[in-house]
């Protein structure tokens, strides 16, 4: 370990670890068939976050605030999978347990930047949502690609800014105990648990980024959808009921799949305690499935998506067909 002079009126020696070693799994049999399945869920999440990106970018009647917003989404996913599932196979799968100090920050700060960053994603969606149904002919007033371009912009600062502080947080602990972090990643409850000074600074700022970064977007997703609702039930026609609830459906499929899992993993490691392995496993999951099936989602239940991979293939076949006919020519 490296021992850090610091703050000499109060003679406190604080202690750097020069590396941390992830444990993952305590006597799990098998262990490496789960990471070779994270492979698997990494490629897909790969490709169809990308196929995502590439179709907004491609399709000119996707150009609009709202897929502004799903773009977002689909990068903060492939970053939040890219920071964690790779680093993870490479520790696990390949026994490189051993990490340095200043890249297990590094880890941390990313794997929850990009968690966050989805999360608040979410929270643009719904207001996207909200003023299409309860201010349709305001829609395009409010709803700019200049406007939803800087509430992303916004969000991105935001978090990063928490997150800096969070983490920069860890850096006035002293780890003269065990450096061996009972997790899958450099997770900030076990790391700042090794700590041998008073962490209590940690866990509060821990406990109000959970509450402001998730707990508060579900509870006001949950207020914009009770406004939607009663939205609907002004609009007198079941036909035009049914097509605006069709706009929302994917958005609140989303929202099921990323936060319910977090929010009942947490409800339950306050209420009972969970055994390392299951808590691995269950953490795991509810960071990596959301970014996979949000693409599946998006592409399946939205149809103006669909719309758009179904004519950027018929342009790409019709281009196909008129280099073949001029090659054929020349």
């Amino acid at each position: 370990m490296n021992s850090v002079q610091s703050n000499s009126s109060a003679n406190v020696t604080f202690v750097r670890p020069a590396t941390f070693f992830i444990s993952g799994f305590s006597n799990f049999p098998h262990a490496k068939y789960y990471y070779v399945f994270l492979c698997f869920v990494y490629a897909v999440t790969l490709l169809g976050n990308s196929f995502i990106m590439c179709t907004i970018y491609l399709a000119r009647r996707l150009h609009t605030a709202k897929y502004i917003a799903v773009f977002n989404l689909a990068l903060s996913d492939l970053c939040g999978s890219s920071a964690l599932i790779p680093k993870l196979i490479d520790m696990f799968l390949f026994e490189h347990q051993l990490i340095s100090y200043e890249a297990c920050l590094m880890n941390m700060f990313f794997v929850f930047n990009f968690m966050n960053v989805q999360s608040l994603t979410l929270l643009a969606l719904a207001y996207d949502r909200l003023v299409a149904i309860c201010f349709p002919l305001r829609y395009h007033a409010i709803i700019t690609k200049k406007s939803m371009s800087l509430l992303i912009g916004s969000m991105w600062m935001f978090s990063m800014l928490l997150f800096a502080v969070l983490v920069g947080l860890v850096n006035r602990l002293s780890f003269c105990r065990s450096t061996v972090v009972d997790s899958y990643f450099c997770d900030h409850g076990p790391v700042i648990s090794l700590s041998c000074n008073s962490n209590s600074i940690n866990y509060l700022m821990a406990y109000i980024l959970f509450g402001l970064l998730i707990c508060l977007p579900v509870i006001v997703i949950t207020l914009s959808y009770c406004c939607i609702a009663a939205a609907l039930l002004k609009i007198a026609h079941g036909a035009d009921r049914i097509k605006a609830m069709k706009t929302c459906t994917s958005h609140l499929v989303l929202v099921a799949v990323f936060y319910l899992p977090i929010l009942s993993v947490n409800v339950k490691s306050i209420s009972t305690s969970i055994d390392q392995n299951s808590r691995i496993i269950n953490n795991s999951l509810t960071q990596i499935i959301p970014p996979m099936l949000n693409p599946i989602i998006y592409t399946l239940k939205t149809e103006e998506v669909m719309q758009s991979i179904k004519e950027l293939y018929k342009q790409r076949k019709v281009n196909t067909i008129t280099e073949r006919n001029v090659k054929q020519r020349i």
